[in-house]
């Protein structure tokens, strides 16, 4: 919080953004994320003038997946269509969903890491409807953002002996995570073109892994960049969102407006965390480049 009723903005472009973080307990199929999302300062009450809580109760949260199992949004109950979880008494899905532009700077566990980009087409909070056919519930990529991101996780890239237990980022032990947003003209008013990651565990500096996927040229990448994320879905097969909701551009736009840092450890009943940590698709096969994330 920059005070007690406004949420502390921070601006990316250009800066570094650097953490120290100890997952040696944090197994698989837990995420201990840190990210930025790109919610009002206030949490939304300059803009709904129903929204009486603000910043100071924690409203106004947002994030590329349009979350629908906020309880307000924008000012409004969420109870229009509400559906109870089948597997927690806390939580469900409205109606309405809660869009936004995020970079996830850290989603990770002992097992595996990434740092994923994503943006939306458009700025700041973006409410969905799944009466309109605009959220998630009516279709993974019906909505204004884009839920898949470009992510660099090291193992999913091509190096299964980079980061964990006993690796060149050793999980048993703590250490630093790095992320430099770099600008197109090295000024904190260009746009964002390159989204770098280094390592520092016991005094010594550890450079981001290189991309080593059948596709992808060999010995070329380290580091989020537009032609990386053109390779990367080519070559795993993925699904365009990223490029069509504005890329990298678009998140340094975010990124420049000015984003909260939301911090969390959360478990994945939807899916247990395979897509981080594991074979995901299930159903793909496990030699396929992009599908296998972790051990």
């Amino acid at each position: 919080m920059s005070s007690s009723t406004e949420y502390e903005l921070f601006k990316l472009v250009n800066q570094e953004f650097t953490f120290d973080v100890d997952v040696s307990n944090l197994p698989c199929g837990l995420n201990g994320a840190l990210y930025f999302s790109e919610m009002d300062a206030d949490g939304g009450m300059a803009k709904y003038p129903t929204n009486k809580a603000g910043a100071k109760y924690g409203t106004g949260y947002c994030d590329s997946q349009c979350p629908q199992d906020l309880k307000f949004i924008a000012g409004k109950a969420n109870s229009e269509g509400w559906t109870p979880s089948s597997n927690s008494v806390n939580s469900g899905t409205g109606n309405n969903g809660a869009c936004c532009n995020e970079m996830d700077i850290w989603e990770a566990n002992s097992i595996s890491a990434a740092v994923t980009p994503h943006p939306c087409s458009g700025d700041g909070l973006q409410v969905c409807s799944a009466s309109a056919g605009t959220c998630t519930s009516n279709g993974r990529y019906d909505t204004v953002c884009d839920p898949d991101g470009c992510d660099f996780n090291s193992y999913r890239m091509g190096d299964t002996s980079f980061y964990g237990p006993g690796l060149t980022v050793d999980t048993t032990k703590k250490f630093t995570v790095v992320t430099q947003f770099i600008s197109s003209d090295g000024t904190a008013t260009g746009d964002l073109t390159e989204i770098r990651r280094i390592y520092v565990q016991n005094g010594v500096v550890i450079q981001n892994s290189i991309v080593n996927v059948p596709g992808i040229t060999a010995n070329t990448y380290n580091s989020i960049t537009e032609p990386l994320c053109d390779a990367q879905k080519a070559a795993f097969g993925d699904q365009t969102a990223f490029q069509a909701k504005g890329g990298l551009k678009q998140m340094g736009v975010a990124g420049k407006n000015g984003m909260v840092l939301v911090l969390s450890i959360w478990d994945d009943y939807a899916v247990d965390m395979l897509w981080l940590d594991s074979t995901y698709p299930t159903t793909a096969n496990a030699t396929a480049p992009g599908v296998a994330r972790g051990t």
